[in-house]
């Protein structure tokens, strides 16, 4: 398997477990008086699972979007001077205004 494949499902799988972990600590600590509603509703746990799969894919992008930027090349911080491209200067002109025929 290639490994940027492998890395974005090891990303994944830890962005759920957060996001397993988040929804577990909401409803622990019954935030919005959460905990009742999901266990006296009839679809409580389906509300839970879709917020389950709902933050697990945010967590998950934001996990992985982590990963790859700390995956940057410390050289970037040289100074080569640039790419050595032209700087052209900006020179305002006149433009006049026509009336519109209306």
């Amino acid at each position: 398997m290639p490994k940027l494949i492998s890395l974005y499902m090891r990303q994944t799988a830890i962005g759920f477990a957060l996001s397993a972990v988040f929804v577990g600590m909401l409803l622990y600590f019954n935030v919005v008086n959460l905990w009742h509603l999901v266990t006296h509703t009839d679809g409580g746990f389906l509300a839970v699972g879709l917020l389950w799969v709902f933050n697990g894919i945010v967590f998950a992008g934001v996990q992985f979007g982590i990963t790859i930027m700390r995956m940057a090349d410390t050289e970037d911080d040289r100074d080569d001077g640039g790419n050595r491209s032209r700087e052209y200067a900006t020179i305002p002109v006149r433009v006049e205004e026509r009336k519109q025929p209306f």
